[in-house]
């Protein structure tokens, strides 16, 4: 059965329709599913990202996109200028709730990933001014479809509550294949990744995170995932992505020194991998389907440290990670 939106224009002015709306569907909403949530047009919400040669460094820029375009109004793609056809890609996206402004990164920036931010900003600055929240991602981050219901019902029910600030999601790292994650403390667990309209936030040093006024943000932590898949990529093709990647923060004789003449990227050098049991996006099934690439290592073989394992222990136990660096205040 359709449900059709009350008509309450009749007997109110529009302005006090709208509030009476809210005050009594929200809290009926906030249990509810994506679609009444936006045929009430309760919120508007923006998606941004930057995104410079995916196609060279094999970034799943487009599908990245596409994850969260259900519960985006607009989405906000600055494309840097590129050695490929990066720009054609994004163009080729069926939607127009995509907007796309064309960046020229400054490469003189070669210190602590810093241009990434200002790239980020970029995109963030154009965010429309009537939007409540901006959900950003990074070209190699994905959002499984089966959390955009819970995304959206935490975007609503905090939209009026300024405490809070932005809300912080889980990851799950994927490395090698779209078969292991990443399940030592070197990764990151939760990063704030939906933050309000509010342009005196900024992204933070070399964009992993944003604060507002060089002060942590307030933040809920909500149960739902970024697909981080930024480390699956061809060997040969990882390799120059991550020369690439380290011009972001190191001069070229370092990255000759440390990265050397060698053509394929070694995954073997990890520390602790899991498999992973559940199922991917449907945006990245493609993208799953044409890997032509094995691991040659065993990637269930661990190589932890004593100390590190008995901090890893301690945290699957109580949930703790002692010594985690968080730019955020959860509230």
């Amino acid at each position: 059965m359709l449900l059709e939106q009350p008509q309450l224009t009749n007997c109110f002015p529009s302005h006090v329709s709208v509030i009476v709306l809210r005050l009594v569907l929200v809290p009926i909403f906030r249990k509810c599913d994506l679609t009444l949530i936006i045929s009430f047009n309760l919120m508007k919400v923006s998606g941004f990202s930057f995104v410079r040669n995916a196609i060279k460094y094999g970034y799943p820029a487009a599908e990245s996109i596409k994850s969260i375009l259900p519960i985006c109004d607009e989405f906000i793609v600055s494309v840097g200028n590129s050695e490929d056809d990066t720009l054609q890609l994004i163009q080729s996206i069926p939607s127009d709730k995509i907007r796309i402004i064309q960046s020229v990164w400054d490469d003189s920036i070669r210190e602590r990933g810093r241009v990434l931010a200002v790239e980020t900003n970029k995109a963030f600055n154009a965010v429309s001014s009537d939007s409540d929240w901006a959900f950003y991602l990074q070209a190699d981050e994905v959002v499984h479809e089966k959390y955009l219901d819970a995304i959206a019902r935490e975007m609503l029910q905090w939209k009026d509550h300024p405490r809070v600030e932005g809300l912080l999601l889980k990851y799950l790292h994927f490395y090698g294949t779209y078969d292991y994650i990443g399940d030592s403390r070197r990764w990151y667990r939760r990063e704030i990744r939906v933050v309000r309209n509010d342009k005196r936030i900024r992204s933070f040093k070399d964009a992993q995170g944003f604060r507002i006024d060089d002060r942590k943000m307030r933040v809920k932590l909500i149960d739902a995932y970024v697909y981080h898949y930024g480390w699956i990529k061809h060997p040969k093709v990882m390799q120059e992505k991550m020369k690439n990647f380290h011009r972001y923060w190191h001069e070229d004789d370092w990255i000759r020194q440390e990265m050397g003449s060698e053509e394929l990227f070694d995954y073997s050098q990890i520390d602790s991998l899991q498999k992973f049991t559940g199922t991917h996006p449907e945006v990245m099934q493609e993208c799953i389907a044409e890997i032509d690439w094995k691991l040659n290592f065993d990637p269930l073989a661990r190589r932890i440290k004593a100390g590190d394992r008995l901090l890893k222990w301690i945290e699957n136990c109580t949930g703790v990670r002692f010594g985690e660096y968080r730019n955020y205040k959860v509230v």
